[in-house]
């Protein structure tokens, strides 16, 4: 059964910040050592609350819990991608990119763009992204390699 998607509310806040701590621990660790985890691994509440709601964002449902989640800005670009580790490789990033990719349209934007984790990326280039660069994002202290990423949005 795929995940049903709905617009973020504000009471989800805790399901995604432990849809993130959890996937960033459980899943991008594979790729990163602990000193870079720890410093990822960080969720300032209030900032979380404000950018969850100051931008479209939906989460994926299954059975009724929040299994993924991810938004889109108004320039198209994709911050935050995330899914469960208890429910990768169930269709729930697919789907939630899907509903970005819609959204782009219907907003008429020409590119989406995200910088991906190393983990992230072969999932991004499954779905037509192409590596525009390698980056190197410094983090409380820490220097996280990551992709920048872009892919021309189809028209409606």
């Amino acid at each position: 059964m795929p995940p049903v998607i709905r617009r973020y509310e504000a009471a989800d806040l805790d399901a995604v910040v432990g849809v993130f701590l959890r996937s960033v621990r459980e899943v991008v660790s594979r790729d990163y050592d602990a000193a870079q985890i720890a410093a990822w691994a960080q969720v300032d509440r209030d900032a979380w609350s404000r950018r969850r709601l100051d931008r479209p964002t939906w989460v994926a449902l299954i059975d009724g819990v929040i299994a993924g989640f991810g938004d889109l800005q108004s320039d198209g670009h994709i911050d935050m991608l995330f899914v469960d580790p208890a429910c990768q490789r169930r269709g729930v990033a697919s789907a939630l990119l899907d509903t970005v990719e819609l959204a782009a349209r219907v907003q008429r934007l020409a590119v989406l763009d995200t910088d991906a984790s190393i983990t992230a990326r072969p999932f991004f280039e499954k779905h037509a992204f192409q590596v525009v660069r390698s980056q190197v994002m410094a983090l409380r202290g820490q220097h996280l390699t990551n992709f920048r990423m872009k892919k021309p949005v189809r028209a409606v």
